[in-house]
This record gives C-alpha cells, sequence and structure tokens, in this order.
C-alpha cells in the first residue's frame, strides 16, 4: 500500500500540469480571444509591478481599433496629475517653449508687439534693434499674409498669430503688409532672430524723491534688470521705493529672493520650504544690499501670486516694508520640473513656501479645483474686494512679526493697507474699457497722426504738448455710438475725466511704449494713488 502511495506522490506533479495544460487549450478552443502575453505572466508579489505600462500594452496589442499609445499617455498622465494639486501639470513637446520662453528673458521670433484689431495683427511696436525693425517693419503696419497664407479677416487667435510669426533662430517668414497710403501690399521677408523679453516694465521718479518700479514677472534677467534701475533711480535722488508686482504670476523664485536680500540686512531669513519628502530649507539674506534701509512700499493685488508673495511676505515679515493693495492669490507650492526625452516635461510639487513668520502662501485647494481656479469670483461674491472685513480670520492662522505686527496665514499675502477694486464706475466707462473701444480710438488716432506725433520724442514732451481735448472726446462719443454704445450726455460726462486720461495713456504707449503710459495711468491708479500719499506721509 505505501509503495503505491508513494508512485501517485511522484506523479502527481505531471498530472496537475497536465491537466492544467489540459485546461488551457480546452479554454483557448472554447473561446479563442483570450491570449496569454509572457509580458503579463507570471506575476511576482514581491516585485514592483507596473499595471499601468501592461494596461497600455494590452490595449496596443489587442484593442479592436488602432489607437495611438502616446495619445493614451497623456490622457492617463493627465488624469493621474489631476488627483494631486492645482500646479502640478504636464507640457508636451509642442507647449515647452511657449510655456517656458517667457522665463527665460529671450525667445526667437521676428521682435514685434502687436495685437488683434478689427480681425487683423496690428502692430503696436517694432522692438529696437529687432529682425523686424531692421526689415523695415513700422508700427502701425498690418500683417495681412504670412508664407502665402491670408491672417487677416479669418478670426485669427494671438496664440495663432504666434505661432505663425514664431520659429528658430536662422529661419525666415514671408509677411505682406499693409500700410496706410500705400495703395498695395508691401512684402517683407525677416530672418528670425533671438529676440530679448524684459520684466521690468518700467522705473522713473515720481518725484524728487520717490522712485516707482513695475516687474511683470520674474525671469532669469529681472534681478540685473531691477539692480540697473535702481542704481539709475538712486543716481537721479531715489531715496523712497514703490515696488509695483501687481499682476505679477512669479517666475523664478531665486530672482525674488535676491530682490528680498537688496532690501534686508545680513542674516534675515526670507522664506524656507518644506515637503514630506523634502527637508526643510531655509534662506537668509546676506550683507551689502542695494537698499536695506530706505523707505519701501510693495502694491499687490489678487493676481500677484508664487515669488510676488514671497518677496512680499519676506519684507512683511521682517517688517522691512509696507503693502498695500488687496490680498496676493496664494500660491505657495515649490515645483521642479522633469523632462523627458521626447521634449515633453512634468512640473511636480515638491515641497510647500513659508514666510518668515511661518505662514503657509498657499490656499486651501481641497479637491474641487475648479473653486480654487475661480477664487477671484468668490472674492468678488463675498465682498472681500471691497472691504477688508469682509475676510474672515480665526486665531489660528494668526502670526506676529519680530516688531509686534500681527499678520495672517490661510493662503496669500494680507497687505498692510487695503484698497478696494474699483466696481462703482459709470456704466459708460465700463462698457466702453470691457469692449476695448478705448483701446482701438487711441490706436487708429495714432496711426491717423502718426508723423506730427512722431516729434514728441519723449514723455516730458508728450505729457506736456499732447492734450486729449473736448473735440477729440466728442469724436470718440460718436465712435462709441458707431460701435453700438451710446448713453446719455450726464452718463457719458460722468466719465469723461477718466476716460480721457485712459485714452491719453494708450496713445502713449502707442508712441513710446510703457514710458508714456504708466506715469498718465498713475493719475487714475488708487492703488499707486495711495502708495504716493502714504510715501509723503512718513
Amino acid at each position: 500500500m505505501n509503495k503505491i502511495f508513494t508512485k501517485i506522490t511522484t506523479y502527481l506533479p505531471i498530472l496537475f500540469a497536465l491537466v492544467l495544460i489540459t485546461g488551457i487549450y480546452i479554454g483557448r478552443e472554447i473561446n479563442p480571444s483570450i491570449t496569454l502575453d509572457k509580458n503579463l505572466l507570471p506575476f511576482n508579489p514581491h516585485s514592483k509591478y507596473d499595471k499601468l505600462s501592461d494596461i497600455l500594452n494590452y490595449i496596443e496589442q489587442d484593442y479592436v481599433d488602432s489607437i495611438s499609445r502616446e495619445h493614451l499617455t497623456r490622457k492617463a498622465v493627465k488624469a493621474i496629475i489631476e488627483e494631486l494639486d492645482p500646479h502640478t501639470s504636464y507640457t508636451s513637446k509642442e507647449e515647452f517653449n511657449a510655456v517656458n520662453d517667457p522665463l527665460l528673458g529671450s525667445f526667437e521670433g521676428i521682435g514685434v508687439q502687436f495685437n488683434i484689431i478689427e480681425d487683423t495683427i496690428a502692430i503696436i511696436h517694432a522692438i529696437s534693434g529687432g529682425p523686424s525693425e531692421k526689415s523695415g517693419i513700422l508700427a502701425g503696419d498690418r500683417i495681412i499674409m504670412v508664407d502665402d497664407s491670408l491672417v487677416a479677416g479669418v478670426k485669427i487667435t494671438n496664440r495663432g498669430a504666434i505661432r505663425k510669426l514664431k520659429g528658430p533662430k536662422g529661419t525666415k517668414v514671408k509677411v505682406g503688409v499693409l500700410r496706410k497710403r500705400f495703395p498695395e501690399l508691401i512684402d517683407f521677408v525677416i530672418e528670425r532672430n533671438i529676440i530679448p523679453t524684459y520684466s521690468l516694465d518700467i522705473a522713473y521718479m515720481v518725484n524728487d524723491t520717490v522712485g516707482y518700479m513695475k516687474l511683470n514677472t520674474f525671469s532669469a534677467t529681472t534681478y540685473d534688470e531691477f539692480n540697473v534701475a535702481l542704481k539709475r533711480l538712486k543716481e537721479e535722488g531715489l531715496t523712497n521705493l514703490i515696488l509695483d508686482l501687481r499682476g505679477n504670476s512669479g517666475g523664478f523664485i531665486k530672482q525674488s529672493v535676491q530682490i528680498a536680500d537688496d532690501f534686508l540686512s545680513m542674516d534675515k531669513l526670507i522664506v524656507y520650504t518644506k515637503g514630506n519628502s523634502r527637508p526643510k530649507k531655509s534662506i537668509y539674506s546676506k550683507s551689502g544690499g542695494l537698499f536695506e534701509s530706505e523707505k519701501l512700499v510693495i502694491l499687490i493685488d489678487e493676481a500677484s501670486a508664487s515669488a510676488s508673495e514671497i518677496l512680499a511676505g519676506a519684507v512683511q515679515d521682517n517688517d522691512r516694508a509696507t503693502i498695500i493693495g488687496r490680498r496676493s492669490y496664494g500660491k505657495g507650492l515649490v515645483q521642479e520640473q522633469l523632462p523627458f526625452p521626447d521634449g515633453s516635461a512634468m512640473r511636480m510639487t515638491i515641497a510647500r513656501y513659508y514666510t518668515p513668520t511661518g505662514r503657509s502662501i498657499q490656499k486651501p485647494y481641497g479637491e474641487n479645483f475648479s473653486d480654487y481656479y475661480q477664487d477671484f469670483y468668490h472674492r468678488i461674491a463675498n465682498g472681500e474686494l471691497q472691504s477688508a472685513d469682509s475676510i474672515k480670520f480665526i486665531d489660528s492662522l494668526k502670526f506676529v512679526t519680530p516688531g509686534g505686527k500681527i499678520v495672517y496665514g490661510g493662503g496669500g499675502i494680507m497687505p498692510d493697507i487695503f484698497v478696494p477694486i474699483e466696481l462703482d464706475n459709470p456704466e459708460f466707462y465700463n462698457i466702453i474699457v470691457n469692449k476695448g473701444l478705448a483701446y482701438r480710438f487711441a490706436f487708429n488716432y495714432t496711426d491717423d497722426h502718426r508723423e506730427s506725433l512722431r516729434e514728441l520724442e519723449n514723455f516730458e514732451a508728450f505729457n506736456t504738448s499732447f492734450e486729449f481735448t473736448d473735440k477729440l472726446f466728442s469724436e470718440f462719443v460718436e465712435f462709441a455710438k458707431s460701435n453700438g454704445v451710446e448713453r446719455s450726455i450726464s452718463e457719458v460726462n460722468n466719465s469723461k475725466v477718466k476716460l480721457k486720461l485712459i485714452m491719453k495713456a494708450y496713445i502713449g504707449r502707442n508712441l513710446l511704449d510703457n514710458e508714456a503710459f504708466y506715469p498718465v495711468f498713475h493719475k487714475i491708479d488708487p492703488i499707486f494713488i495711495k502708495a504716493k500719499s502714504f510715501m509723503s506721509s512718513i
């Protein structure tokens, strides 16, 4: 009996193997759609199993229709990223340069500033020394053709125009231009080149002692631009600085930290970062800053984010500056970029930014990212943009600076002096500005009078010699009427002063760029007016 049992035990593995093979064979004969892939078997529970890769392999191998693996990969990556946070992102190869060029301080193209006016690419300014200026392109030219393709009257967008005009250095693009007083198109062949971009919009002296600077981003060249401008203003008598970070959505943190270092004395904490897998990292100021003791005001609003908030938070928490405006955006997540071999990249959040007192700059985002992105409209609805008192703070978010000032966390930087947004402008003014009619009228006026206006070579000449007269305003009212905007005389007159100033500012920009725009616009800019008044009181 024992011998028989021993023989059966010996042959059992062989019998089981035969049964398994027979079962698999019968199963495949019954349902031939079932296949076994050596990549899917065997499964080792102790190894790092890549389920996503196996799913993609399986779909690519056996799916009923042909499908792009790259397309599926993009969809999968997007779905994964949406489970993380609002600022972790994936950038395709095609989008990579468009996303990164503005931060590098240069791009490759033809070198023009343009706007889409009446469904046409209208040149606002040919960048000095750039390919377009050297080729003969002038402000006011309308681009009608690009490489024999019609681009006027075809609903082209700003992005579409950029795609056609930008390109690698050394490549050429042919443009057909309509110019006033010329009956036919003028053809230009422009060789693209490296075009510098600037993050400093303007730096000028408001009066004998107060200077103003506006940064639109933090790019690779921002600190150098700031440094040169600050030294120039100091030579012109600067002792009080208004630094405008409104609308500045951030960029390179290093540039923001370098500017903060110029404002702070030695060994002051500027910012620190901390993440689940990243240890705390603190950045301190060094000695020798360019503007360590003079009076400083920083302007922020709901569009000031990231690097802007780090700079504002650093000087506020160190009792170094007064912050004026409205609560900033609240983006305090640290991203790290991982490039892929195909030219795409992923920017992943690895840590959070904290101000010197320990405030997290990042506002809450939860699982509903749509609410996060609609935050501006929520602020309007709850009254925050019109009254600082509408912002609900709790004691757990209260922090105290070394000087004893109370500051609050919970997302964004709360200004020391709050200035409400203007929501009560006359209806006529709001319609005119929102429809872009003031801008269009100013552009057309500049275009029609370019020869006579060319004599105004700088802001001083423009500001003293050019006046937006009542006669010119009457022409504008008729222009608005022809574009479907008509109001009573009293409504129009209620907007008259502001509209005349805003159109003078636009005409100045068309002639002399920001040099002639901001000094005029600041006359009706409530946050700037508050900052200037504050400077005179301290």
